[in-house]
């Protein structure tokens, strides 16, 4: 996979370790994920924390980059802890990698209207409106959105996933 050079993710000893952040955006029972031609799945807005930027400022960066439209944070949803083992169809075979995302709740901005421009590694990236009802019957990342994003709780929760295929 590729990522930026300022982004907070090293490569040590066969691990990988991210930094990263995500948004959740809901407006009129949706959410806004994103997508690429070439996935055939659905992942969360977001991307890598730059060195000497704050987990918010990345958020509200990702978020310009990804929909082109200008939103606010109201706070600070989940913490997810994802341990996983890259697997053969991606540049991260074999590496064993742990990933730190802040996933922040943004305000509605009462419009869905979006603009994406970005680009994944994998090619364009398509920005999508997608039911919340439905996240259970797709294919998405993360997996705790399936569950969580129809009743969203009130404080910060700690999500861990991954552990069990990894700490045997």
């Amino acid at each position: 996979m590729i990522y930026d050079k300022q982004d907070c993710c090293f490569e040590r000893g066969g691990n990988r370790f991210r930094y990263r952040v995500g948004a959740i955006v809901i407006e009129d029972g949706e959410v806004l994920l994103a997508t690429n031609a070439a996935c055939g799945y659905y992942y969360s807005i977001g991307g890598g924390v730059h060195f000497g930027e704050t987990s918010e400022q990345a958020v509200l960066r990702e978020l310009k980059e990804e929909t082109g439209a200008d939103y606010e944070i109201d706070r600070l949803a989940f913490i997810h802890e994802n341990l996983f083992s890259g697997d053969n169809s991606n540049a991260l075979k074999g590496m064993m990698c742990h990933e730190i995302s802040l996933y922040y709740l943004v305000k509605p901005r009462g419009s869905k209207d979006i603009k994406c421009e970005s680009v994944s590694p994998d090619g364009k990236e398509y920005a999508e409106w997608v039911p919340i009802d439905i996240l259970k019957q797709i294919k998405v990342f993360p997996e705790f959105y399936k569950d969580m994003l129809s009743d969203i709780p009130s404080g910060v929760t700690h999500v861990v996933t991954g552990i069990e295929k990894i700490c045997k």
